[in-house]
């Protein structure tokens, strides 16, 4: 019977007097019992069992202890097999019991177990057991009991020095894991480290997963806490954060370390973290970076990571963009969500990790950020743009994780910009507008941090004359608010600026321009107006010379209040004005340099005169003078403006020097703002005109020259024939010296026009006799732009130049146009309203404005830069637009019209289609307020409001006949309703009935209009895939244009079906790329992820029940085996060659891609388990094989027999259209393409892992498939000389065989 540990009171008292001598006495005894006689071993075995206690008492000190230890530790080989069971019994049963605080003699147990297993045989029972069999059923016995929270630490010890066989380890180490849960979050640290030794015997793997588990779920207990936690108003946390935090570093610390001394570790980490990408965590991401550290370990784990970011981003897309997907996968943890989570966990003292964070950080930037196109240029993306594919949302979270660890994390700011700065100058190839992004993100963020760093700033600023402008127009931008409250750094800026100024790189004295005007945009002279009310402002007052100016105080808006500046100087108004008159004069110099200097000068002399006011003066003189260098005084002169000074020659290169309609476009915008201020101003001055007369003469009187010469020059401008400018209908607009002046005066008389008109519209107050005038300027302004249009050629683009009109003049003119309903004005209005030429110059200006916005994200002209105004002016073109349409379609205006201009109603439609283009992508979070018809709706409620407008004109299109019908405002319609669709919510009532009108009008429209029933089919899917899996209607339309087409078998006739009738004879060919591209519907959703549903869905543990299986299962299979069936009608088509030809076989070739790939699944999971291959997958196998593979190789022969012209359904149209040409085009397209070689790789890729399936699961699967001799390739010279000959005899046998053909009774072909 087995004893308990059991201490003698005498004995215990003794060994309290005499501890001292216990080494010697114990030495004793051992001598004096000898292992081999009973009584010897009895009393060793006594001996043991009264030490061992005492050592765990925790009575002797630790030395003493150890020495008692290693001396029982000797002696154990001595012990018999009973002695040694009944020991290591006795340890069991202690350790059952907890009572093994220290863990002091756990070391001996090791030894007792070793000694047990070489022993061998022991008494067991009724039988016998071998020592090591005698030792496993210890183990055994000892894991599965309940063990002590305090002692596994120990035990974790003691277990790295017995020898395990790999069963037992792995028992071992479970039982290890599952004590996890029940320790103090204190004691997992170093469970960590002794159970990542003990894995140096095996498991690492599941040692690795194990610690993941572990803090993954700990991570989510806290999560759901703290969400409780807010819910109920109450703080509940069972797991403090931040001593969570801490663990889980400390954690981390010791796996890297473990990694750097263990390769074999290291390998199975990333065998680990690679076969688990779906399983991924804050902490394990975490852990991740810290072993990027570890050189060898760095680019892959930097790799994965890329890959893995891109990857969610993908599945992300892919999931939100299909109902059938969303239904299918349960929602997951947002992967760059995880990313940052762990940027602000390593707050809490995660020092191993920031570094790879800030590592991952630019490989995201760099890797993902915008590239250069063509030529270098790029697609602009304006700040309010929205990152919508996955690898711009890669750049944006590469952005937002350095933007948190700068703010965050103290010693890595320096590195940070340091690095983001170096982009900036380096980088002078590629776009750097997500470095600028992030520049000035962190600017906003953090201006005091950054103040400390200036040094590095200011080191930037020597590299702008060499950078590309748009980097340096966003790097002044972006570090703007720095300039206002650090000194040092805006007078160092000031000398870079003064040496570009004198650069000989033409970009080079341009960044000078952009800074100087930066300059005066933001340091607002004290008394100058605001142009609006400032949020916050700072007020500081500093002195400083300049090459001998004293600057003196500027008031600077500034959004960060935390910012203060010392006030040590006095107000000094001269120095003040002198320092901007110094940069002014600056700037002058620019007027003699080349047109884009001047042009750049120009368009920013109106921002910075609504920033300062106070600088009207100047700046209207200087423009004045400008103005008089090209004006013609003499008023029985024209034209009244001097052209000829406007350009230049070098050699046989003519260019333009001055440019002229910039300069009277920029004139205009001043003068206008500043009469409207001093308007605005003069009921609250309490002066009289007498007052306003006066100044005015200290101004020099430039408003009332500047008055006459624009009302001169609008007079002799109507005056002014073409042949005054000598341009007329026999000018030359060649790229020969002659054409190229003709050509610039053109644009320059057309952009003069065009300014008068605004200026004068702006000025006539409504005058019927002004606005006559204003049209007679249009007039001019029309013809001239005619004969350009007329000149430019039918080979080149008949693209008009873009217009100087501003934004806000072209919503108010519109409003007016068309909205304007005050009597007061209506005569005068008329006037503009009576030319149909004028009105649709208005819209195109506006459709020219709207495409602009969209592209590059801002307009020319004043505010164009200006986010707010110019959303503001976009809602009201979006009101006007929308009202004149509705109001006057296209039908009623064109109504007993026979020109071929595109009628207003025409241009308003395309106008408003790309409004709300540019509403998604510009200005995704105020679709609602540009939706603005029905008052304080929802998005969903506006958005349905405009869907049936534009449904209602659309039916009424649809319900004349075929010759009212319209077809570019019917696709201009559908592109419209295409793009409103996107905001509607797919759960919605009213996206449901977008859908039900959708297939409705594809069902009963028959229009044989290619582009028209193109688009609608798109909006149909599009829609459609939205609300649940477009597949069976997809099997619809195929057979639709089966039936339509014919077959590719001549003998046969298609039984005659019409599903939508928007398919027909006409339109069916060219609908069959549209309608292939639901495979891409189906299969881009289902090919790139069908990894990720099963990783998702389907459990690694194929053991765990088919049930949770089952419906996915079923439902993949379902919609695969729907879309085979489409497919199998496609390829059963005898299609036109071209470019449907060529989709349908590479969407063959990725639909058995998704077959492979579904197969390698099963392959996976009938490894672990036999008979697990479901029926219906069988089914699906069987429909591949006995149904669309053979009509795959059969289309294969079809298109390489050049028998392509048509099908069975009108035999009048073969052969007889086929000739050489055909032949010809046909080779042609055949060697050019490689669908068909890579459809057939496909196909036999997808028999190859049939055949290790079939061995699998032990069910023959390639009985339904059959072999074919497609893939010879080889140069038959029997088949090419029979095929010449009948080429030869086609001609003399098309006449004999076509009534013998029309004879022979045809098949009816029967559907399956």
């Amino acid at each position: 019977m087995t004893q308990a540990f059991v201490i003698v009171p005498w004995y215990f008292l003794w060994m309290l007097l005499q501890c001292w001598s216990m080494v010697s006495q114990s030495v004793c005894v051992h001598s004096g019992s000898l292992p081999s006689a009973p009584e010897g071993a009895s009393r060793r075995l006594l001996l043991y069992q009264h030490c061992i206690p005492l050592c765990e008492s925790g009575d002797l000190q630790t030395e003493v202890a150890s020495d008692i230890i290693g001396l029982l530790m000797l002696e154990t080989h001595n012990l018999p097999g009973p002695s040694l069971a009944q020991l290591a019994s006795l340890f069991v049963d202690a350790i059952k019991l907890g009572k093994m605080g220290s863990g002091k003699s756990l070391e001996l147990f090791p030894t007792v177990l070793t000694a047990l297993a070489a022993t061998e045989a022991l008494s067991y029972g009724k039988g016998e057991l071998s020592g090591e069999e005698y030792k496993k059923q210890l183990i055994n016995s000892l894991c599965s009991s309940r063990w002590d929270p305090q002692c596994v630490i120990h035990l974790t010890t003691m277990f790295r020095d017995v020898p395990l066989a790999p069963e037992e380890l792995q028992f071992l180490v479970e039982k290890v894991l599952r004590m996890f849960f029940k320790l103090d979050l204190q004691e997992i640290p170093p469970l960590v480290y002794q159970l990542l030794l003990l894995a140096a015997k095996g498991c690492k793997k599941q040692v690795l997963e194990g610690i993941i588990s572990y803090f993954k779920e700990q991570d989510l207990r806290q999560k759901e806490e703290q969400k409780d936690g807010e819910s109920m108003d109450v703080e509940v946390q069972s797991i403090p954060q931040d001593q969570l935090r801490h663990v889980e570093g400390t954690a981390i610390l010791h796996i890297v370390f473990a990694v750097r001394l263990d390769q074999e570790l290291g390998r199975e980490f990333l065998k680990s973290v690679k076969g688990s990408q779906g399983e991924l965590c804050p902490f394990s991401i975490a852990l991740l970076l810290s072993v990027a550290r570890i050189q060898r370990y760095e680019e892959q784990l930097f790799d994965f990571l890329k890959g893995a970011i891109t990857k969610g981003f993908k599945d992300e897309q892919l999931q939100q963009g299909s109902k059938f997907l969303q239904d299918l996968l349960p929602q997951r943890c947002s992967f760059a969500q995880m990313i940052l989570d762990t940027v602000k966990n390593s707050v809490f003292g995660w020092d191993h990790v920031t570094q790879g964070l800030v590592q991952l950080g630019f490989i995201l930037m760099d890797a993902f950020g915008p590239k250069a196109g063509p030529f270098g240029k790029t697609a602009t993306e304006g700040a309010n743009a929205t990152a919508k594919t996955p690898t711009q949302q890669a750049c944006r979270l590469g952005g937002q994780v350095l933007l948190e660890g700068f703010k965050m994390h103290e010693p890595i700011r320096g590195e940070i910009l340091e690095q983001v700065l170096n982009r900036l100058v380096t980088k002078t190839a590629s776009p750097v507008t997500h470095y600028i992004d992030l520049l000035s993100d962190i600017v906003v963020s953090a201006p005091m941090i950054l103040l400390e760093s200036s040094s590095k700033v200011t080191e930037t600023f020597d590299h702008l004359s060499y950078l590309p402008l748009a980097t340096v127009q966003g790097l002044l931008k972006a570090v703007q608010p720095l300039l206002k409250v650090s000194m040092s750094m805006k007078d160092a800026l000031i000398l870079v600026l003064r040496k570009a100024m004198f650069s000989s790189q033409l970009d080079g004295r341009k960044s000078a321009v952009t800074g100087f005007l930066l300059l005066l945009k933001n340091f607002r002279v004290l008394g100058s107006m605001a142009s609006s009310q400032c949020t916050s402002a700072l007020s500081f007052m500093y002195s400083s010379h300049y090459e001998g100016i004293s600057i003196g105080p500027f008031t600077c808006d500034l959004s960060c209040a935390q910012v203060q500046v010392d006030v040590h100087s006095r107000y000094n108004s001269a120095a003040n004005e002198a320092f901007c008159l110094e940069i002014l004069s600056s700037l002058r110099r620019c007027l003699g340099q080349q047109a884009d200097v001047r042009l750049m000068l120009y368009e920013g002399f109106h921002d910075v005169l609504r920033r300062n006011s106070q600088l009207a003066s100047s700046i209207m003189q200087t423009l004045l003078s400008q103005v008089r260098r090209y004006y013609e005084p003499e008023q029985d002169l024209l034209p009244p403006v001097k052209l000829e000074l406007c350009i230049g020659a070098q050699g046989d290169q003519v260019f333009l020097q001055e440019p002229l309609a910039h300069l009277l476009s920029c004139t205009v915008h001043c003068l206008l703002w500043y009469q409207g201020m001093r308007r605005s101003a003069r009921p609250n001055a309490g002066g009289s005109d007498d007052d306003d007369d006066d100044d005015d003469d200290e101004e020099g009187g430039f408003q009332n020259e500047l008055q006459s010469i624009l009302e001169s020059i609008t007079r002799r401008m109507i005056k002014c024939e073409l042949e005054d400018f000598e341009l007329d209908k026999s000018a030359e607009f060649s790229l020969s010296s002659v054409g190229v002046k003709n050509s610039i005066y053109a644009m320059l008389v057309m952009g003069v026009y065009e300014v008068l008109i605004e200026y004068n519209f702006t000025k006539a107050n409504y005058s019927k006799s002004l606005f006559e005038e204003l049209l007679e300027l249009f007039s001019r302004y029309n013809k001239l732009s005619e004969i350009l249009k007329e000149k430019s050629g039918k080979g080149k683009s008949s693209k008009s130049p873009r217009s100087l009109l501003s934004m806000g003049f072209v919503s108010t003119l519109l409003t007016a146009l068309f909205r304007d309903s005050a009597q007061s004005r209506e005569e005068a209005l008329l006037v503009l309203r009576s030319s149909g030429d004028f009105l649709r110059y208005a819209v195109s200006v506006a459709l020219q404005k709207i495409t602009q916005l969209e592209e590059t994200g801002h307009t020319d002209g004043p505010d164009g830069q200006n986010t707010d105004k110019t959303f503001h002016h976009l809602c009201d073109i979006t009101s006007v637009l929308m009202w004149r349409y509705t109001n006057i379609p296209c039908a009623v205006e064109d109504a007993g019209k026979k020109e071929k201009r595109c009628s207003v109603s025409l241009l308003c439609l395309e106008g408003l289609l790309r409004i709300f283009s540019t509403g998604q992508q510009r200005y995704p979070a105020r679709v609602a307020q540009l939706l603005s018809a029905i008052g304080n709706a929802s998005v969903t409620e506006k958005t349905a409001f405009y869907i049936r407008q534009f449904q209602r004109a659309l039916f009424t299109q649809l319900s004349g006949g075929e010759e009212d019908f319209n077809s570019k405002e019917a696709q201009l319609l559908v592109n419209i309703l295409s793009v409103l669709s996107r905001q509607l919510e797919p759960s919605s009532q009213q996206f449901v009935q977008m859908i039900t009108w959708t297939v409705k009008i594809c069902k009963e429209t028959s229009f044989e209009d290619v582009a028209f029933s193109k688009g609608l089919l798109s909006l149909l899917f599009s829609v459609h895939v939205l609300y649940k899996s477009p597949v069976s209607l997809l099997w619809e339309l195929c057979q639709d244009i089966h039936s339509q087409l014919g077959d590719i078998d001549q003998d046969l006739e298609v039984e005659k079906q019409s599903h939508f009738a928007i398919v027909n004879m006409k339109t069916a060919a060219p609908t069959t790329s549209v309608s292939v591209r639901p495979c891409p519907v189906c299969t881009h959703t289902h090919a790139p992820s069908l990894s990720f549903i099963f990783m998702c869905v389907f459990p690694d543990d194929t053991t765990q029940a088919a049930g949770q299986q089952d419906p996915v299962e079923k439902a993949l299979t379902l919609q695969l085996g729907t879309l085979l069936t489409a497919l199998n009608e496609l390829v059963q088509t005898a299609l036109p060659s071209g470019v449907c030809t060529n989709t349908l076989l590479g969407e063959l070739s990725r639909t058995y891609t998704i077959l492979t790939t579904l197969v390698k699944y099963y392959i996976q999971l009938c490894s672990g388990q036999q008979g697990l291959l479901p029926a219906r997958v069988e089914k699906l196998v069987k429909l591949s094989g006995s149904h669309l593979t053979p009509q795959c190789y059969s289309f294969i022969t079809y298109v390489q027999s050049g028998e392509l012209a048509g099908g069975g359904a009108d035999d009048k149209k073969k052969k007889k259209k086929e000739g050489e040409a055909t032949a010809t085009a046909s080779a042609k397209l055949l060697r050019e393409t490689k669908a068909i070689p890579n459809l057939i790789y496909s196909i036999e890729q997808y028999e190859k892992y049939l055949i290790t399936l079939s061995k699998k699961s032990k069910v023959n699967l390639m009985q339904y498939m059959k072999l074919s001799t497609s893939r010879d390739f080889r140069i038959n010279a029997a088949t090419l000389e029979a095929a010449l000959q009948e080429h030869d005899n086609s001609q003399q046998t098309i006449a004999s065989q076509e009534p013998e053909q029309s004879q022979e009774p045809k098949k009816k072909r029967k559907k399956q």
